[in-house]
């Protein structure tokens, strides 16, 4: 087990190589130019859209989930354990600066959002159920016309799921609990094992409904303990933020040449905290009611500014405020809750606790939709209640293992998703940018709101 959990971890850095932030990097950049930088100008039409209540005509749109209800549980997924843990992990590894760069990546990620759930939406089908499936694995297919690679990406898409969705998640959990409460990992896994299953074998309904409560408690939560920080220690907030911006660049004494360690730690917790470009979300996407797909896109953009120029923008400045992360010796969850308590006494770490807890929670009930749906694509409706089960269990054994093994697995398979996604998204760019020209027509000339 350890020769493969060695070799794992050698293929993930070669996965999450050079070749891979580029091929992220570059075609974030390349939708970007191609159109017009919409993730500025329309960021507040996005917005609205995403947090007002349906209209009346909307509600008989083509779809199984509200806009809403398709962004939290995009967002379910990707804000988790990578904003309290990867921003920590991030900074300790590539200094201050990688804040800055994660920054960056949101900023052009937010593009590569948009025009995966463009595809999910265009290319969409009914399922035997009646249900929407869409996602990367279908506009391969039906845009591209390359069946296997759509498998293969279905394939990773599946085998991911069991491991960053259910069992490293639910590990997260169980450590937690255990360090806070001394509560045996076994006891919390059976608890959550429950919880799991109470909601997944309901489908997208039942997840969509249990996220919508829960991503905007715990984000809001959190947010506001961080804000509650950055305002107690007001002083420190814009020297931090200056280092930050001198580190991003090499330009502090402290971190001097550290340029490309903070770009590339910067630029991979970015991608691997708002999963734009990785083929996840838009799956969520796909499921909207919605009468173009540009409108939902807009709406789906907005995750990755909210989990990253928000949620880990404020989890960074803390971090950089606090100072521990050059002297503690700690990294990840443990460094942000030891900042946390010690920037705000007594509630700082328990807030960092109950939000790793839930962050982790709704990314069990994200993965497990996006799964089922790459399982369903290979083996049809059929499956799906088997994978549910499957699913459920690896919650349970995920909460008392030892997981190297398992993340080594999850941080392959996450990086090997992103490769056929990225490439679909540059040969159907046109299709995008047509999409694009003809929903801002149609709300010129009146035919859409």
């Amino acid at each position: 087990m350890e020769a493969l959990q060695n070799f794992l971890e050698w293929l993930g850095g070669y996965v999450w190589g050079a070749p891979l932030l580029i091929l992220l990097g570059g075609t974030a950049i390349y939708l970007s130019f191609r159109l017009l930088f919409l993730q500025v100008h329309m960021l507040p039409m996005a917005l609205k859209q995403a947090f007002s209540p349906p209209k009346d005509h909307e509600k008989d749109h083509e779809g199984d989930i509200s806009h809403f209800g398709a962004l939290m549980t995009a967002l379910s997924a990707t804000i988790g354990t990578g904003n309290i843990a990867g921003v920590a992990t991030a900074i300790v590894s590539g200094g201050p600066g990688a804040v800055f760069w994660m920054w960056i990546t949101a900023f052009f990620g937010m593009a590569t959002k948009y025009g995966e759930a463009v595809l999910a939406v265009k290319y969409r089908i009914t399922n035997d159920k009646g249900e929407m499936s869409g996602g990367p694995m279908y506009y391969i297919e039906r845009g591209l016309g390359i069946k296997w690679l759509a498998v293969l990406f279905a394939l990773f898409g599946v085998l991911a799921s069991f491991g960053i969705g259910s069992s490293v998640q639910a590990n997260s959990v169980a450590q937690a609990i255990q360090a806070s409460f001394h509560v045996d990992p076994w006891i919390t896994g059976a608890a959550l094992t429950v919880l799991t299953a109470v909601v997944v074998l309901g489908g997208i309904q039942s997840i969509s409904k249990a996220t919508s409560f829960i991503v905007p408690f715990m984000a809001i939560v959190y947010v506001l303990g961080g804000l509650a920080i950055i305002f107690l220690h007001y002083d420190k907030v814009i020297p931090a933020v200056e280092l930050i911006c001198r580190s991003a660049f090499g330009l502090d004494a402290v971190v001097g040449g550290a340029i490309g360690t903070a770009i590339r730690y910067g630029v991979a917790r970015g991608v691997f905290s708002n999963e734009s470009g990785m083929g996840s979300a838009p799956i969520a996407a796909a499921a909207a009611k919605t009468d173009h797909p540009c409108r939902q896109a807009l709406v789906s953009m907005t995750g990755t500014f909210l989990d990253t120029l928000v949620v880990c923008s404020i989890t960074g400045i803390v971090l950089v405020i606090g100072g521990l992360y050059a002297t503690s010796g700690d990294t990840g969850a443990a460094l942000t809750s030891h900042t946390f308590n010690d920037l705000l006494p007594g509630p700082g770490g328990w807030l960092v606790t109950f939000g790793l807890v839930f962050f982790a929670y709704s990314t069990i009930l994200g993965w497990c939709y996006y799964g089922e749906k790459c399982a369903s694509y290979l083996g049809g409706e059929k499956v799906v209640s088997i994978y549910r089960i499957v699913y459920v269990v690896t919650v349970l054994l995920g909460s008392g293992v030892n997981l190297g093994l398992v993340w080594a697995a999850a941080d392959v398979f996450n990086g090997l998703m992103a490769v056929p996604n990225l490439i679909a998204l540059l040969l159907l760019s046109n299709v995008i940018v047509s999409e694009t020209r003809d929903f801002i027509q149609k709300r010129r000339s009146g035919e859409l709101h």
